[in-house]
């Protein structure tokens, strides 16, 4: 069967899950941010067993900014315990509320659906609002790799904002007001990776076969994938080609160490995306600030100063 190079960060956590850390710096981060215990743990923002998330509430006088955490790993593994605990607590000295979410992984449902449970988790957080002193028009999201990529959906899609339904959570707007990237992608259009790599198409797609990439979203076959349905559901996961003008402000960073596109990580973690993103924002007129720089791309820059930055505004 043919195979292709490109998406078993779609199905293989360990190439997708961002910076790769030694394990015990993670068990130590693990360990400073269990030493600063939400004041929520395991919230339902949803029906699914998945759909939870942790609350940290700062000390305000005022409704307080949020800044939401989306974890990493391929969206087939990793959870909200991967918080950075400096940035959780920069948060929270400079008196804004942190989250941390959990969301339903593939197989069990393609990757619009995924996309779809992070946007329920911000429009819950702000149905809430109230409930936990925050300010719902200050809501910024940020993470690393699969992380990233939702960030910048989130920031980039129209509003889901459903005035008419019959669930109150998803009236409630999902536009941010700043997003953070670490490590991201530029789309979830997979066809388009060799277009933003700057890659012959036969040297992208091998190592993967079409069913796999055909499960990534829900559909059954490369035709349904280029015909008026796959077409639909690709345009709607192409954080590239949603980038209007009116979109929030974005934070980019990536490293350079990728730059041979010789390994599936490479591809997956490539700066040529977080370009892609500051390109398009740039020609539209989105502020976006880009950091690439060598090793660990978290080294690189700070997207939680950043969406302070806009956030305490």
């Amino acid at each position: 069967m043919k195979r292709f190079l490109l998406i078993a960060f779609l199905l293989s956590a360990p190439a997708w899950c961002g910076p790769q850390r030694k394990a015990g710096s993670k068990k130590a981060a693990t360990a400073a941010v269990r030493a600063i215990p939400p004041d929520h743990a395991d919230l339902s923002y949803g029906p699914y067993s998945a759909n939870k998330l942790d609350l940290w509430l700062a000390k305000s006088d005022r409704p307080t900014p949020l800044v939401v955490f989306i974890h990493g790993g391929g969206f087939v593994g990793g959870d909200k315990r991967g918080v950075n605990a400096r940035y959780l607590q920069q948060c929270l000295n400079a008196g804004v509320s942190f989250a941390s979410i959990d969301y339903r992984f593939r197989p069990e449902v393609p990757i619009q659906t995924i996309l779809r449970d992070s946007a329920r988790a911000i429009q819950f957080l702000r149905f809430h609002a109230d409930e936990f002193h925050i300010d719902k028009t200050k809501v910024g999201a940020y993470g690393g790799s699969a992380g990233a990529g939702t960030s910048l959906w989130l920031d980039f899609h129209d509003d889901l904002a459903d005035p008419k339904s019959a669930d109150p959570v998803l009236r409630e707007s999902t536009r941010l007001t700043a997003a953070g990237s670490v490590a991201g992608q530029a789309s979830y259009d997979i066809l388009r990776w060799p277009e933003i790599l700057g890659l012959n198409p036969n040297d992208i797609f091998r190592f993967i076969s079409e069913q796999e990439l055909l499960a990534f979203y829900g559909l059954r076959s490369m035709d349904e994938l280029r015909g008026p349905r796959g077409a639909k559901i690709r345009a709607d996961v192409d954080m590239l080609s949603l980038i209007t003008k009116d979109d929030a402000p974005v934070y980019l960073t990536a490293s350079s160490d990728h730059d041979a596109l010789q390994t599936r990580g490479d591809v997956d973690h490539s700066a040529k995306h977080s370009i892609a993103i500051k390109h398009r924002c740039d020609e539209v007129g989105v502020p976006a600030v880009l950091r690439i720089g060598a090793g660990n791309a978290q080294t690189v820059g700070n997207p939680v100063a950043f969406l302070l930055e806009y956030l305490q505004r």
